[in-house]
C-alpha cells in the first residue's frame, strides 16, 4: 500500500516537474494573475467601469428628457441642444431646420407660391452651403426670384401661342437655363473676393399637372406615391460613382479617401454650384440632372426635400415610412424627422421640407 502511494506520488512530482513547473508554463501563469488581479481588483477600473455605466444612464436619460419634453411641446431643452433652429409652415409645405452639432449653419431652403394665380408653377429649394454660407445665401437670394420671372414670362408666351412652340422652352430647360446662369454669376461674385464656398441646389416646380425637379450634388428628394412607395426625386452626385469618376479622371483630376471619397481630396460631392478653385480645374461641374414626374399617374400623397444631413440617418423609404405616420403633426413630420436624425448622431446641418399633395388625381395641395 505504501509503495503504491509512493508511486502516485512519484508520477503526480514527474507531471509537475516536466509540465506545470516549467518556466514558460510559470511565466503564463505569472502574467494572467497579475492581469486578472489588475483588472478585476484595482480601484481605478471599478471607477472607470462605474463612470461608463453612470454616463450610459445619464445619455439614456437626457434622451428621454428631450423626447418628453419634444412629445409635450417643450422647448427648452430644445433650444441648448440644437444652438439654432429655422422653421416655416404655409398650409401644404412645412420644413424644419436646425444647426445641430456643426459651428456654423450653412443650409438655406426657399418657398415661393403663387397665391393668386395658382397654375404657375410653386418653387421650392434646398442648398446645403459648404466652406462658408456666401454661396447657399446667393443661391437662395438669386434663383427663386429668376426662376419665377422666367416661368412667368414663359406662361404668357405658352398663353398666346396656344398649342404653338414656345421656343423649345420647357420648364425642365428653364431649370436647367437658370441655375447655370446662377453658378455663372456666383462664381464671378465669389471668386472676385477670393472666397472658394460652394452649394448644392435641389429645385422643384410643382404645376396643377406635374412635378419636375433638379439636383446638383447630394441633397436629396424623395415622393410617396399613392400606394405608399418611396419614389426618388433625385440622384446624388458623389465622387465614387463610375460616370462621375470617369469624368473627373478625363478632365485630369483624381478622388481620394479621406472619411468618404472627395474630389482632389477636397470635396465630398462630385458637382455643386461655387467651389471656384475646382470649377477652374473642371473636375467640379454645376450641370443638374432633371427629373419630370407625371401626378395624376403617381397621385403621391407627399414629397421630402432635404439636405444631406438627412440622408445621413435615413434610407429614402425609412423616411417616407417615418413621415407617412405623422403627417397629421404640425410641421408633416418635418420636425420629428430632423430630431430624430439628430438623436441618431448626424454631425450636419439638417434641414427637411415636407410637401403635402391633394389625396384625389395627384395635383398640388391647396395654397
Amino acid at each position: 500500500m505504501i509503495e503504491d502511494t509512493m508511486t502516485l506520488l512519484s508520477l503526480l512530482g514527474r507531471i509537475m516537474r516536466y509540465f506545470l513547473l516549467r518556466p514558460e508554463t510559470l511565466f503564463l501563469l505569472c502574467i494572467s494573475l497579475a492581469l486578472w488581479s489588475y483588472f478585476f481588483h484595482t480601484d481605478e477600473v471599478k471607477t472607470i467601469v462605474k463612470s461608463s455605466r453612470d454616463a450610459v444612464k445619464m445619455v439614456k436619460g437626457k434622451v428621454a428628457e428631450i423626447m418628453q419634453n419634444e412629445k409635450f411641446g417643450g422647448l427648452d431643452v430644445l433650444d441648448a441642444e440644437f444652438s439654432r433652429t429655422w422653421e416655416f409652415k404655409s398650409n401644404n409645405v412645412a420644413v424644419y431646420s436646425i444647426q445641430g452639432r456643426r459651428d456654423h449653419m450653412e443650409d438655406r431652403f426657399e418657398v415661393l407660391t403663387d397665391i393668386v394665380n395658382r397654375s404657375h408653377p410653386s418653387i421650392f429649394g434646398i442648398f446645403d452651403g459648404h466652406g462658408g454660407e456666401a454661396a447657399a445665401d446667393f443661391a437662395k437670394a438669386h434663383l427663386s426670384e429668376a426662376l419665377r420671372q422666367q416661368l412667368l414670362s414663359y406662361d404668357r408666351e405658352k398663353e398666346k401661342e396656344k398649342n404653338e412652340s414656345s421656343g423649345g422652352l420647357s420648364y425642365s430647360s428653364i431649370l436647367e437655363q437658370q441655375i447655370l446662369a446662377l453658378d455663372r454669376d456666383m462664381l464671378d461674385k465669389l471668386s472676385a473676393v477670393y472666397n472658394e464656398a460652394g452649394t448644392t441646389c435641389l429645385v422643384a416646380l410643382l404645376s396643377d399637372k406635374e412635378l419636375t425637379v433638379a439636383n446638383v450634388g447630394d441633397s436629396r428628394g424623395v415622393l410617396c406615391d399613392k400606394d405608399g412607395n418611396a419614389i426618388a426625386l433625385s440622384h446624388d452626385h458623389k465622387p465614387y460613382q463610375l460616370k462621375e469618376r470617369k469624368r473627373i479622371k478625363k478632365a485630369g483630376g483624381f478622388i481620394s479617401f479621406n472619411g468618404s471619397w472627395r474630389v482632389q481630396g477636397i470635396l465630398a460631392m462630385s458637382r455643386s454650384l461655387g467651389d471656384y478653385p475646382l470649377k477652374n480645374l473642371n473636375v467640379v461641374i454645376p450641370n443638374p440632372d432633371i427629373m419630370t414626374f407625371d401626378l395624376d399617374k403617381l397621385q403621391p400623397e407627399f414629397m421630402i426635400l432635404a439636405s444631406d444631413g438627412l440622408w445621413d440617418a435615413f434610407s429614402n423609404e425609412e423616411a417616407v415610412r417615418f413621415i407617412k405616420e405623422r403627417l397629421d403633426e404640425p410641421h408633416f413630420g418635418a420636425k420629428s424627422i430632423v430630431l430624430q436624425s439628430f438623436y441618431r448622431g448626424c454631425p450636419d446641418n439638417i434641414t427637411v421640407m415636407v410637401v403635402k399633395f391633394k389625396g384625389a388625381g395627384g395635383k398640388a395641395a391647396e395654397q
